[in-house]
């Protein structure tokens, strides 16, 4: 089974929510099956321990898991314009996958959610590629030919899907329907990579 991880933080669930239905398209390609991780928390004034399994939630992400995955789809609520901490912290720690390439060569796509449409979206879209470039992925994004992200009057980018929440937290049909796409074009792009 080829398997692609999608790797979110989120903390008021947005950014989770777009990370489900990324899934959906995932497991609507037969073959391709998704692993939805998160990221804990981090303490801004000592080194933070929490337990390996969340209370509640998707299960938080380990080196095995992007070691083991054909594809990796990054998330993360816009900082500033940037990915968020929590999400930068596991990213940094990620030096033993990059010695040894094991995400060389496989597909990689980002999504992103944001309180207003001048939130920062695309940077932070384009910040998470940065670190998926040195580890030697290839980006995909979302083509022109995607009919939800000519039409849409909220999130959605060439560079990757988002949301732009303007205080909702519901994603619009637009935003569902090119998180759907991206799930699909990263499973359909692994797959016809690990049959090659």
């Amino acid at each position: 089974m080829t398997q692609i991880l999608v790797l979110y933080y989120s903390r008021d669930g947005a950014t989770k929510t777009m990370a489900q239905h990324i899934a959906r398209g995932i497991e609507s390609i037969t073959g391709v099956d998704s692993c939805i991780r998160t990221v804990p928390e981090i303490s801004s004034v000592c080194e933070q321990t929490t337990d390996s399994i969340p209370e509640t939630g998707s299960l938080y992400a380990s080196l095995g898991d992007l070691k083991h995955c054909d594809g990796l789809i990054l998330g993360s609520p816009t900082h500033f314009g940037n990915m968020a901490a929590p999400l930068k912290y596991f990213i940094d720690n990620t030096s033993e996958i990059w010695f040894s390439g094991e995400l060389s060569g496989k597909p990689a796509a980002v999504f992103t959610s944001t309180g207003s449409m001048h939130g920062g979206q695309e940077s932070t879209l384009l910040s998470m590629m940065l670190p998926l470039l040195h580890h030697g992925m290839l980006l995909l994004g979302l083509p022109s030919s995607e009919h939800a992200l000519r039409e849409t009057k909220t999130g959605g980018t060439p560079y990757g899907a988002s949301h732009v929440s303007h205080g909702q937290h519901t994603l619009s049909k637009d935003e569902k329907s090119l998180c759907f796409a991206l799930g699909v074009r990263v499973a359909n792009t692994a797959l016809t990579l690990k049959k090659s």
